[in-house]
């Protein structure tokens, strides 16, 4: 993956959201790309996204999709979330002790964009925060 595309109803409402947390955006012809890690994040219209999928905007916050940002400790999960909600996010689940042991919790942006905030000790991150998906037995 290289992209994250976000349609959201104001672009400017929304940068001035993402730059409160401290991402800086590039706004070319109404699109806005914060570089995030390996991969951008880009804000970009409701409307012009749906057109440009061919598909209808049914205006549901919720669309099934969480995104998230692992981190180093708990301390920077509480962290992140008390500067999501300064910046005018809704803390959805506070910040608590996870199943697999870790700790972590979600915040909507303006836009209903959920966003988990998780401290996972067995999802490492290297030097430059790129997490690796380490062997979990699986098939």
């Amino acid at each position: 993956m290289s992209l994250v595309t976000l349609g959201v109803f104001d672009v400017a409402r929304a940068r001035a959201f993402y730059e409160a947390l401290g991402w800086r955006g590039q706004e070319v012809e109404q699109t806005v790309f914060f570089q995030a890690g390996g991969l951008a994040v880009v804000l970009w219209g409701r409307a012009a996204l749906a057109a440009d999928a061919c598909v209808e905007d049914t205006g549901a916050a919720f669309g099934g999709t969480a995104l998230a940002h692992n981190v180093r400790s708990p301390a920077e999960v509480d962290a992140v979330l008390a500067e999501a909600a300064a910046a005018g996010a809704t803390v959805s689940r506070p910040a608590a002790r996870t199943f697999y042991g870790g700790y972590a919790g979600c915040f909507a942006d303006p836009d209903g964009h959920v966003w988990e905030i998780a401290f996972n000790p067995g999802f490492p991150l290297g030097p430059d925060g790129a997490l690796t998906v380490p062997d979990l037995g699986g098939s």
